[in-house]
């Protein structure tokens, strides 16, 4: 089993921003969603896949409007995506722009894979879930559909629109905001999620773009790309947790014998990246949950045993705290979404 895909908190918190807008209470949903209370306060901070699009579902129940991924896409800013949203306002084309977007989307999110395809007359932007990750939420890839034509409106003009948006979502009973926010023929239920463009509108040069921005903050997007894809000691013992939970709660000390360190050394190298064992044990723990409630093969008791609680009461009160219900009442929520 591989770890979890991840996204920035920042971006979580755009969905915080609207949800408190529409005059919604935003801190009970995050709990609602399994969020520990300050998690998204960071802006570092990575947010675990299951748990952002737990928070859509809640976030659309609550809101009752289908559409409010578009919506939210109006919360999102260059600061939103730290370094890459400066290097994509300081790009000197759109192409370059999309460009640098495939390039260094992964400090953002490992959720989904980008890809730009140069045609005969246009280009196309693709979006689409990375292997072995569960898909994101419809709104949510709504969200970043709308994000990135309001990006292009906002260097080419307001009146600019994609010669066409293809969505794997199924089509809304009311599709009329999609195509308010498009403007543009729409396709939904696609074989796959990309924006197409025309060429000439791509490739003409941006008065407003600033080499030397763009440069500064890409050499910061390099190192940020280097460390997330260096194994970190959170990543290693997540990894040693899956395979050992089945078997019961590992301790710290078989951890790090697995890992070949001793204990003090495997709770020095925790604490320089600002955690604990007992806090992976946990993060690890609540998302094989979700996980495993979402994907609905096991029952209960199994899900208890396969993460390594001695009984199903155990399990029960860490995922009240978690999720604030009971497994019982959360997959009830389940069947009602």
């Amino acid at each position: 089993m591989t770890n979890e895909a991840t996204t920035l908190a920042s971006w979580t918190r755009a969905l915080r921003k609207q949800l408190d807008a529409l005059g919604l209470d935003s801190e009970q949903l995050c709990r609602q969603a399994g969020f520990e209370p300050g998690a998204l306060d960071d802006p570092n901070g990575r947010c675990p896949l299951s748990l952002t699009t737990r928070l859509w579902q809640l976030a659309v129940e609550a809101s009752g409007d289908p559409a409010l991924g578009l919506k939210t896409s109006q919360f999102v800013s260059p600061t939103t995506f730290h370094a890459l949203g400066y290097a994509l306002i300081a790009s000197c084309s759109m192409r370059e722009m999309f460009e640098r977007t495939v390039r260094y989307y992964q400090v953002i999110s490992d959720v989904m894979e980008l890809e730009l395809r140069e045609c005969a007359d246009c280009y196309e932007f693709c979006f689409r879930t990375a292997p072995g990750s569960q898909p994101p939420a419809p709104e949510a890839l709504d969200a970043f559909a709308a994000i990135y034509v309001r990006s292009c409106r906002n260097r080419l003009g307001r009146d600019f629109a994609p010669l066409a948006v293809y969505l794997q979502r199924p089509e809304p009973e009311d599709s009329q905001p999609w195509h308010a926010v498009f403007r543009a023929p729409l396709v939904f239920a696609a074989a796959e999620n990309l924006l197409r463009f025309a060429k000439p509108a791509f490739e003409q040069q941006l008065d407003d773009g600033n080499p030397e921005l763009a440069e500064h903050n890409e050499e910061a997007l390099k190192r940020n790309l280097e460390q997330l894809q260096a194994p970190s000691w959170i990543r290693k013992v997540r990894a040693r947790l899956e395979a050992q939970l089945p078997e019961g709660e590992p301790s710290a000390e078989r951890i790090a014998q697995a890992l070949h360190l001793s204990l003090r050394s495997l709770q020095r190298h925790l604490a320089e990246e600002g955690t604990s064992y007992e806090a992976v044990l946990a993060q690890t723990r609540q998302a094989l949950a979700l996980q495993y409630m979402r994907e609905g093969n096991c029952s209960i008791s199994e899900i208890a045993y396969l993460l390594g609680f001695s009984d199903v009461s155990s399990f029960s009160r860490a995922f009240k705290r978690w999720a604030g219900q009971t497994p019982s009442q959360y997959r009830e929520t389940l069947k009602d979404d």
